[in-house]
């Protein structure tokens, strides 16, 4: 078999900067590049079936996730630190600077649960929550 070499794949704009796929295989995970401008961020969520990790490349980001008490936590990474989001994973990631990051994922595209509500929190802009049935894998 012969090594791929693929180009970047701008998944899309996003409120919060862009997200790129770099690489996948097929069923089994992705590796995407997310650019988080600062002052900026991502949902209050978790994934049904989503696996997630990755590293700070370069920036100052916080990590808010629910602890086992369901108390919001923040966490500030700095660069080369690394996180992993299981599935069900109450997480969000809000840049200080501008941040990059690489994360590798299970391919499980489109399987969001937004929970700002649960904690209070305002839920403005960003992707939606989306149903069980809404999950395809690449």
């Amino acid at each position: 078999q012969d090594p791929i070499f693929s180009e970047p794949q701008l998944v899309g704009k996003r409120d919060w900067g862009e997200e790129s796929i770099l690489e996948f295989s097929s069923g089994k995970w992705m590796m995407k590049k997310l650019f988080i401008k600062a002052g900026s961020k991502g949902g209050l969520q978790y994934h049904r079936l989503k696996d997630e990790g990755g590293i700070l490349i370069s920036g100052e980001l916080i990590i808010r996730y629910a602890d086992s008490e369901d108390n919001l936590v923040e966490k500030i990474l700095k660069q080369g630190q690394s996180f992993h989001f299981p599935p069900l994973c109450i997480h969000q990631e809000e840049a200080i600077t501008d941040c990059v990051i690489i994360e590798v994922t299970t391919p499980h595209l489109n399987d969001r649960v937004r929970v700002e509500e649960k904690f209070g929190l305002s839920n403005e802009g960003g992707l939606p929550s989306t149903e069980l049935d809404d999950i395809f894998v690449e």
